[in-house]
């Protein structure tokens, strides 16, 4: 398998006319954790939404270069769900389908054609325990995952995002509804889930990207300031002033 797994090569962004995006190019290598960190309005959410194409949902929004998987352009594959099925998506804020806790899991695998009860309800355990929600909602699977606390709800969605195994997850302010220990205890569940997928993290939280990403890259204003690895990026040194003066809360 190539060691990169997602390019980016000259990606710009619009929404109408305002350019959110310009020019970036790097690259994603496979099963890392990749910190995306940069103050509100850097085109950091818009970059996730260029990987799966959830940017066409948008209207008067598109992007200009090339993002490529594996080598694929995803502009150019003729399928965008199934470019979908295999990244993992969580926003910031929970998105809860109005069904029980156990349905909300299932609804994407059913979709595949995974009929048998005990596969799903395999998948069903296996998912809620990587979202650390299992302990706390096991005995309650048939009640509305809407009824739910925002905190469980966001894991709710996060164990939907790992429903199908997917070969990227890309986190974006996961952890915004969910307690401190509880978002540590996650964490640990990413590093261990990097082994089978690639994780694209966009985080507010700096020292979140320093526990958690391999590399990190430094929007600011559309424009990539730096990608470095993560003891770089949080060293006295980084390579760009504006990366030490960010991460050390001098602006941001």
């Amino acid at each position: 398998m190539p060691k990169t797994h997602i390019e980016f090569r000259n990606v710009s962004a619009f929404y109408g006319s305002k350019q959110v995006l310009k020019n970036v190019s790097f690259e994603i290598p496979r099963n890392t954790v990749f910190g995306i960190i940069g103050p509100a309005n850097s085109g950091k959410t818009t970059l996730l939404k260029t990987i799966n194409r959830t940017l066409d949902f948008i209207g008067g929004a598109r992007f200009d270069g090339e993002v490529l998987i594996e080598g694929e352009s995803v502009a150019a594959m003729k399928n965008p769900n199934e470019l979908r099925r295999r990244i993992g998506m969580v926003f910031p804020l929970p998105v809860g389908l109005p069904m029980t806790i156990y349905e909300n899991v299932v609804y994407a695998p059913r979709r595949r054609g995974i009929t048998n009860k005990a596969e799903l309800d395999e998948i069903v355990e296996r998912c809620l325990r990587q979202a650390v929600l299992w302990d706390e909602v096991k005995d309650r699977l048939e009640m509305l995952g809407t009824r739910l606390s925002g905190g469980q709800q966001q894991r709710l969605t996060l164990a939907r995002a790992l429903s199908l195994s997917p070969e990227i997850l890309c986190l974006d302010e996961f952890s915004i509804a969910i307690d401190p220990v509880t978002t540590m205890r996650i964490e640990d569940v990413l590093k261990e889930l990097r082994k089978t997928m690639t994780i694209v993290l966009v985080t507010n939280l700096v020292q979140q990207a320093r526990r958690l990403a391999d590399n990190v890259l430094f929007l600011w204003r559309g424009e990539i300031v730096e990608l470095s690895p993560t003891p770089v990026v949080f060293s006295e040194k980084p390579k760009d002033q504006r990366t030490y003066d960010y991460v050390n809360g001098i602006f941001g």
